[in-house]
């Protein structure tokens, strides 16, 4: 197969996102083992990718074919609240999960677009419906943002979402700025282990994540990534984003105990020699899984978007050994 025209086009989408609003260096933040003044970084020295590493990679991604369209089998119409102590997950797409326990209603890097892209004609597109239908979502108290790539930090959603329901937003150091710029109003940033109280007995924690920020060619790292932990007076639930397997999944075992459910990615692991550190493929899961203490896991896998062709081959196979 030749690989150009298709190289061509992604060529063609990084040029275009490098005349996109370009987010600056994270400023103002207190020196940390994942921020050195200037930008925020893994601990323990994992190193970044080249852009002729890129482009390698590009050349060696195996060309599984997509379906042009697969159908939902049936979408779920969840109910306006979930007013028990119980928890109601309701996968919708890619990163994109509905949360309801305790009245509450928060919601992980939601994505209804057509597209993840800086633009609304070319990039990836979207290869399955949302499970849930976008007039059907009910009102979102909370939407937690793991880092800014775009297939999860979607303006056009978030946009929705602000007009309707004026949630409150959590992200990671360096977002505000960028999300203020965009006219969102009730945003808060947080740091690794830091929280932020919601009502009574409720709090949702920002933790450690193993992976990248980068909208454009500028500003990589400006805005710190991470996963979330949310606590109510009787459940514990993780959203771990994006991420690589690493020795955080022990550390927020250690720190929040037991937890009630584990939301952990599996997809874009492949090739594994550009991937590994910032993604996780099924046997990685598994070992994040068992790290966190075997919590009920909901392993969300990118099959909405082109990004993760075997995996749920991969998970089946791993999970019968």
């Amino acid at each position: 197969m030749n690989d150009g025209p298709k190289l061509k086009q992604i060529l063609l989408l990084l040029g275009i996102a490098l005349l996109a609003a370009a987010p600056g260096l994270a400023k103002g933040y207190p020196l940390s083992d994942h921020y050195d003044g200037k930008k925020f970084f893994n601990p323990g020295n994992i190193g970044q990718k080249s852009f002729g590493d890129f482009i390698k990679a590009v050349k060696e991604r195996e060309k599984t074919p997509w379906p042009q369209w697969v159908e939902n089998e049936n979408t779920d119409k969840p109910p306006l609240q979930n007013k028990i102590s119980q928890i109601r997950l309701t996968y919708v797409n890619h990163a994109s999960v509905l949360i309801q326990t305790h009245g509450l209603n928060f919601l992980t890097d939601p994505i209804w677009s057509e597209r993840c892209s800086p633009v609304s004609f070319a990039g990836p597109k979207r290869h399955r419906a949302p499970g849930i239908h976008f007039d059907d979502l009910p009102a979102i108290h909370v939407i937690v943002i793991s880092h800014n790539h775009y297939d999860h930090l979607d303006l056009p959603t978030l946009h929705r979402i602000e007009q309707r329901d004026r949630p409150l937003i959590l992200a990671g150091l360096g977002t505000k700025s960028f999300l203020d710029k965009e006219g969102f109003k009730n945003v808060v940033e947080l740091d690794w282990w830091q929280k932020h109280p919601y009502q009574e007995d409720t709090a949702i924690h920002f933790v450690p994540a193993q992976h990248w920020s980068k909208r454009n060619f500028f500003g990589r790292d400006g805005m710190l990534w991470g996963g979330f932990v949310f606590q109510t007076p009787s459940t514990k639930i993780f959203f771990a984003g994006d991420t690589g397997y690493g020795p955080h999944f022990q550390e927020i075992q250690q720190r929040f105990g037991k937890l009630d459910a584990a939301l952990l990615p599996i997809g874009a692991y492949k090739p594994q020699w550009f991937m590994k550190n910032f993604h996780m493929g099924p046997k990685d899961a598994i070992r994040a899984f068992e790290d966190l203490g075997s919590p009920p896991p909901l392993p969300f896998i990118t099959v909405h978007f082109p990004w993760a062709q075997k995996a749920f081959m991969m998970l089946a196979a791993t999970l019968k050994h």
